[in-house]
């Protein structure tokens, strides 16, 4: 079921058509497994954002202000207005910074949408096979509208949750049942006015770094429902006069976000994090653990250590906050923190970012060791690949290096299911026996049979 792009039907149309009209027996098995590869990562991900501070306080928000209860809470099993639940549980998805990544000309977190399907999916007792059609959806529109800017969006110092707000009422009216005048008014009500400025992800971080996205989807999911009762939203949002396009300024590619859709789908080439830290860390922490393991480089013996990577690394994750974090925000995209805690640790787990270890003074001893350096020759190959060189010198004079193009993760070296495995059992064993993690796996792999009522209750601890 391809669609090709057209210039004469505007663009949030040409998505909407597309979205309707996608049913689960277009599927092929391989995609249907994949979301259920990331329905498996993303709870994961929410039993591991339970105990924040942050999950905290916005469940605490959403039982105050109480309503019609429509929808779960992950694991805690307050019901609770489909709008809320979509922000509680995508903020438990995304808290850790430990759910899936997709990078091109901008990055992305897709598995933040997935509540926006689950919320809506219970409120009107889907199927659960209707929701894994919503999640595919999120998946393509959320990876299409990361090649969509040239350069992307992020280098124009915005946010990617503004490539959410497009997405997520997508997701959510897929659920709804809206017509396509209806869907197309809820793209262009969530698009006029949710975009988000970048400083979420620069300097000193707060937990607005993981909260942004969680906001756009739930924005998503009113513009649904405010579509739904008939209230309607610019069609060209995207091309129209002072419409996205025109106010981001040049450079876009309209066949990346509306060409060919359907031929084939873009979660298959997502990526899962095998570390619970910022994208453009990975590959660099991969090299590090590799040259320090197999070289059994110790911390005191360490003159200095190089990591040369691209340039918007070193701009992000190399700044003067990042060698002073005193937050898990900062810390987890910190390069510098990341790197001296591999070092120190020889791993990166949840508990690297603990008050204990961001105050931990051997941390200084070996942070401020590490520098970064950009290469114009790692920038041609990215993002095709994310090219990493960690170059490690000691005392007596030795030099170690290693050098690597992607991450675990990567669909080129995807996570296995023991790797899920073991990702989920440490997320979720502070909440669950190995019985009952168990059991939610078997659940999540078997979802199809389910409505979505049935999959939220199962997740209750």
């Amino acid at each position: 079921m391809a669609y090709s792009s057209s210039n004469t039907i505007p663009i949030s149309r040409q998505m909407s058509r597309f979205a309707l009209n996608l049913k689960y027996e277009d599927l092929p098995e391989n995609v249907i497994l994949e979301v259920k590869r990331y329905l498996y990562d993303s709870v994961g991900c929410a039993y591991g954002g339970y105990h924040t501070k942050d999950v905290k306080i916005l469940r605490e928000i959403a039982l105050e202000q109480g309503g019609t209860p429509e929808s779960t809470i992950i694991g805690y099993g307050d019901k609770v207005p489909a709008t809320q639940s979509a922000l509680v549980n995508a903020l438990m998805i995304r808290a850790l910074d430990f759910n899936d990544i997709y990078w091109r000309e901008d990055p992305s977190h897709p598995s933040d949408i997935i509540p926006a399907a689950l919320s809506v999916g219970e409120k009107v007792n889907a199927s659960m096979k209707e929701v894994i059609v919503a999640i595919v959806l999120a998946y393509e529109f959320e990876q299409r509208l990361c090649e969509f800017a040239v350069p992307g969006i992020r280098e124009r110092k915005w946010h990617h949750a503004t490539l959410t707000q497009f997405v997520s009422p997508i997701v959510a009216g897929k659920l709804l049942g809206l017509s396509e005048d209806q869907m197309v008014n809820a793209i262009g009500i969530s698009g006029c006015c949710h975009h988000t400025i970048g400083c979420p992800t620069a300097g000193v971080l707060t937990m607005m770094k993981n909260t942004v996205d969680p906001l756009a989807t739930q924005a998503g999911v009113i513009a649904a429902l405010m579509a739904q009762k008939g209230y309607t939203g610019t069609e060209r949002v995207f091309e129209g006069k002072e419409g996205f396009m025109d106010v981001f300024g040049e450079g876009w590619n309209v066949e990346k976000l509306i060409g060919n859709l359907g031929s084939s789908y873009k979660i298959l080439e997502c990526s899962m994090k095998a570390f619970p830290t910022e994208a453009l860390t990975h590959t660099h922490i991969t090299a590090t653990l590799k040259t320090v393991i197999e070289n059994d480089i110790q911390p005191e013996d360490i003159e200095e250590v190089v990591i040369t990577t691209i340039a918007r690394a070193c701009d992000i994750l190399f700044d003067p906050h990042k060698y002073e974090p005193t937050s898990r925000e900062t810390a987890d995209h910190s390069l510098p923190y990341c790197i001296a805690r591999a070092i120190l640790d020889r791993k990166i787990t949840t508990q690297s970012f603990s008050e204990e270890k961001i105050h931990d003074p051997k941390l200084k001893q070996v942070i401020h060791k590490i520098r970064g350096e950009a290469s114009q020759e790692f920038e041609k190959l990215f993002p095709a690949k994310q090219p990493s060189r960690v170059t490690i010198r000691t005392t007596n004079g030795k030099s170690y290096s290693v050098y690597l193009e992607y991450p675990k993760g990567d669909p080129r070296e995807p996570m296995t299911m023991e790797d899920l495995d073991n990702k989920f059992a440490a997320l979720s064993e502070q909440l669950l026996s190995e019985k009952r993690q168990k059991e939610i796996k078997d659940m999540i792999f078997a979802c199809e049979t389910l409505t979505t009522r049935d999959f939220m209750n199962r997740l209750i601890v």
